[in-house]
């Protein structure tokens, strides 16, 4: 089944692909936080002032769990454990305050009902909002009429259906969003975007435990003739042809990128040097061997490296580069090792 995700699960990928510039989408979880600690703010003073001492120490509660959270998520983009606790607060604050200090407070789960559709997939937001009613089912039926709790049924129902249907559409555009902003639109691969959002989350990987990844960079051959010879659809089958065989050798951990018009980058995670050289060269003779146009030989080369200690992704793939090029150099339709 197919996983739907929040709307801040799409804050995240929007923040991530905006190269470094700050916009207002990038302190919407500032923003968000802020908001809800300082609405609650002015009750919880006021709840001090009264001497309210049980309800005041929740508010404050509420307002400083607002702040912490969003700072957390603004800061480290780690967003599903503080997405879940922001939902459990804002959830819980509702019912606590209404228990507390009455069924008036329940107009709060209406924002709250919002926040929690933004914050955690539709199906977590669902089961939260009906064990939410639930809990305040017991605190609402003895303290008012049954047309008034029906209204606040019904408006709650209401506001859960509007949340949920903007939360679905958010999880389709999430989706289509990453599909165009990571995938090449002719063979399915992971473009230059993916590849660059793989390579830091293997270097990153690399760096916290020490696991061993290689690089595998793969050129087609003489490519240009066989455009002028054939034309480009048979150039663009030929792409698509490739991408099959490399598809169906590669493991299921393993990524594939297209990253220019005739260049593909291999990510083998977990694998080290002899391993990628191994896969690199049952490539090229798998290419060598299947007759991609009539009549005329299609072949690759490529470039292998594994990833160094202290290095970048882009210093990782320079090297795996500067290998292809010495396979290039050595006549092409062979494969290279960077040191």
């Amino acid at each position: 089944m197919r996983k739907l995700h929040s709307g801040m699960a799409a804050w995240r990928y929007i923040v991530r692909s905006n190269s470094g510039r700050k916009s207002v989408e990038t302190y919407l979880p500032l923003i968000l936080s802020a908001a809800g600690g300082l609405g609650v703010l002015p009750f919880a003073i006021l709840r001090f002032l009264q001497q309210q001492w049980l309800a005041a120490t929740i508010d404050s509660i509420i307002v400083c769990g607002f702040l912490i959270l969003g700072t957390y998520v603004y800061r480290t983009r780690r967003i599903r454990v503080a997405s879940i606790a922001i939902a459990v607060l804002s959830m819980s604050g509702v019912v606590s305050t209404v228990y507390v200090i009455g069924p008036h407070q329940i107009y709060w789960a209406f924002p709250a009902i919002m926040a929690v559709f933004y914050l955690i997939g539709p199906r977590e937001a669902i089961v939260a909002t009906l064990l939410t009613v639930v809990s305040l089912l017991p605190a609402l039926l003895p303290s008012s009429d049954s047309h008034e709790t029906t209204t606040i049924l019904i408006t709650i129902l209401v506001t859960s259906a509007f949340a949920l249907a903007f939360s679905l559409i958010t999880s389709r555009q999430r989706e289509q969003l990453l599909v165009l902003a990571t995938k090449d639109p002719l063979t399915g691969a992971g473009n230059r975007r993916g590849l660059d959002a793989k390579l830091t989350e293997v270097v990153n990987a690399h760096r916290r435990n020490g696991e061993t990844s290689s690089l595998v960079l793969i050129d087609l051959d003489h490519f240009k003739k066989v455009n002028d010879l054939y034309g480009h659809a048979v150039g663009d089958q030929i792409l698509k042809s490739i991408t099959e065989i490399i598809n169906l050798r590669i493991r299921v951990t393993d990524s594939l990128y297209r990253i220019g018009g005739e260049e593909f980058v291999v990510v083998l995670e977990g694998a080290d040097l002899e391993r990628a050289v191994h896969l690199a060269e049952q490539l090229r003779l798998l290419v060598d061997a299947n007759e991609l146009v009539p009549d005329h030989a299609v072949t690759i080369s490529l470039g292998v490296a594994e990833i160094k200690d202290g290095e970048t992704g882009n210093d990782w793939l320079h090297r795996a580069d500067e290998a292809l090029y010495q396979a290039k150099d050595a006549g092409r339709n062979s494969t290279s090792i960077s040191d």
